[in-house]
């Protein structure tokens, strides 16, 4: 980059710059707010003490009852080749993308007072008293996430073990629990510490699914009670407070799953085709059977009224609502612009950490940079949006610029999945490339025409859908700014929900599972070339 190599360090100056005003600005609010309030003090409030207990234990027992069924599901999916494993396992990889208020209509659906099974068994005469708002229905929530996750990283563990090992294990005739503990143990144990230490993170932070489910103040945690405390009772040294200790206690659980996670002593293989010699017994015949029903329980139910929510009579009449086309006009306009601001953040650090690498020799200092855009993980939505709100209240009317409060939430959130999906081709083009067009003279934007975009033209089409798929979801940013005059489709929809309004939800729901499908194809097949789905 001849033309262009004295200016090397403005992409990512410029974006690194703006990710830490960002992330450090809101920090620095919180801690003044905060400064104002006795932590001490606040921790001895008997209400703040049950939220800060009900968060972590929520969280553990979310943990707990993902890898208890996880194991088992994992063990049942090795053993057995069934019609529609392959689109099951597909699935399992849904839930990954698929927008939490969705999900969570789902499960409205399904196990709400008029929900499928309640009014099933009304009809066979059983009345369950209600169960899914509360602590039951955010642990059913986070099963229903978690538990695929695990059981396919799980599986992947398992697929690890050499074939030999398992002709070996045929030949000396060992039973179902020893071949568990000698071989699946030992594969799966390395993964487990941070798979368990990665599913606590994401329940302690997760915020949509408590919002709707948790049903009252005995089951609210701190992300919860952050929102409240601002949007509720204005109390801004409370939030502040509350902010920076949801803060140190994210800080303190990344520590630990950093420090958990170990890499897999075990060599990755394609999965063996070896037939495993415990397949053919009548107990493990039974016992799979039962672990698969039991997942596919929890699992598919939220997925078919997902899928089956345009069945409705009253859809056609709740999508002329007038509201429901302006929020979505608002999601799409947000989710475009937030999108757009973490592929253009994304890609500048990227270009500067790609320079040190490969032209400065320097890939500690390149990784130092690219971190920049992985110190937003330790920063959860609503305690950024927390942050911005103080920081921007003495000089702005906050609501009047909610909407891109909210894209600059969104593109920060969405900023990690950009530099995961970009990061690798950067650099392979780089390596393989980068001689040969410098000696060719190809520089600067003859460059970019020739070279990188028809070989980044299909990572920047997949980072850029994550990213608009992501905020087009996202409830964390819009629940604080939320009002009437700015609506998405995951507001109204979590206000559907709260109220009851089933038909309506179902419509919105419906609208934006589609808005997803349609967004994320189209820009992959546009952006990405009509070869973009070849893999």
């Amino acid at each position: 980059m001849r033309s262009g190599s004295s200016l090397w360090w403005l992409p990512g100056s410029l974006s690194g710059s703006l990710i830490l005003l960002l992330g450090l600005g809101p920090l620095v609010a919180l801690l003044w707010q905060a400064g104002e309030l006795d932590l001490a003090g606040l921790l001895q409030d008997a209400y703040l003490r049950h939220v800060l207990w009900f968060s972590i234990m929520q969280a553990s027992l979310s943990t707990l009852l993902s890898l208890l069924l996880a194991i088992p599901l994992a063990r049942a999916l090795s053993r057995r080749r069934f019609p529609g494993r392959t689109l099951l396992l597909k699935l399992f990889g849904l839930s990954l993308v698929l927008p939490v208020i969705i999900a969570v209509f789902g499960i409205v659906a399904v196990h709400g007072q008029q929900g499928w099974l309640p009014s099933l068994l009304h009809m066979l005469g059983l009345n369950l008293p209600p169960y899914l708002y509360g602590l039951p229905g955010i642990l059913l929530a986070h099963v229903f996430f978690n538990m695929p996750l695990a059981a396919r990283l799980l599986l992947q563990a398992i697929d690890t073990i050499p074939a030999s090992s398992w002709r070996l294990a045929s030949q000396l005739g060992l039973p179902s629990r020893h071949l568990f503990r000698v071989l699946e143990w030992p594969a799966m144990r390395a993964q487990l510490p941070g798979l368990a230490s990665l599913i606590f993170m994401l329940c302690f932070t997760s915020f949509t699914t408590v919002l709707a489910l948790g049903g009252g103040p005995k089951a609210t945690t701190l992300e919860v009670a952050i929102y409240q405390a601002l949007r509720l009772d204005f109390d801004l040294a409370t939030a502040g407070g509350l902010a920076l200790l949801q803060l140190l206690l994210t800080l303190l659980i990344l520590l630990g799953q950093h420090w958990l996670h170990t890499p897999s002593r075990h060599r990755f293989t394609q999965g063996s085709e070896c037939e495993r010699p415990d397949r053919h017994c009548r107990w493990n015949k039974l016992s799979d059977l039962l672990v698969l029903t039991m997942a596919l329980a929890i699992f598919l139910p939220p997925l078919l009224a997902i899928g089956t929510a345009g069945v409705r009579p009253e859809l056609l009449q709740a999508l002329t609502l007038p509201l429901l086309w302006r929020a979505a006009g608002t999601s799409l306009s947000i989710a475009t612009l937030a999108g757009l601001l973490a592929l253009l953040l994304g890609s500048g650090l990227l270009l500067t950490s790609r320079h040190l690498r490969t032209r400065r020799n320097a890939p500690r200092l390149a990784t130092l940079w690219e971190s920049c855009g992985s110190l937003i993980l330790m920063l959860p939505a609503v305690v950024m949006s927390t942050g911005l709100f103080i920081l921007c209240m003495p000089w702005v009317d906050v609501f009047s610029i909610a909407p891109w409060l909210v894209v600059l939430v969104n593109a920060l959130m969405a900023l990690p999945y950009v530099l995961r999906t970009l990061s690798g081709p950067l650099l392979r083009i780089a390596n393989q490339y980068d001689r040969l067009a410098s000696s060719l003279g190809v520089e600067g934007w003859a460059r970019l025409r020739l070279l990188e975009w028809p070989l980044l033209r299909r990572p920047l089409a997949l980072a850029l859908a994550l990213s608009m798929i992501l905020s087009l979801g996202d409830l964390g940013a819009i629940a604080l700014f939320g009002s009437d005059e700015l609506a998405t489709l995951p507001w109204l929809l979590y206000q559907q929900l709260g109220s009851y309004q089933l038909d309506k939800a179902s419509a919105t729901a419906l609208l934006l599972l589609v808005l997803c499908l349609i967004l994320f194809t189209l820009v992959e097949r546009v952006l990405g070339g009509k070869h973009a789905d070849s893999r």
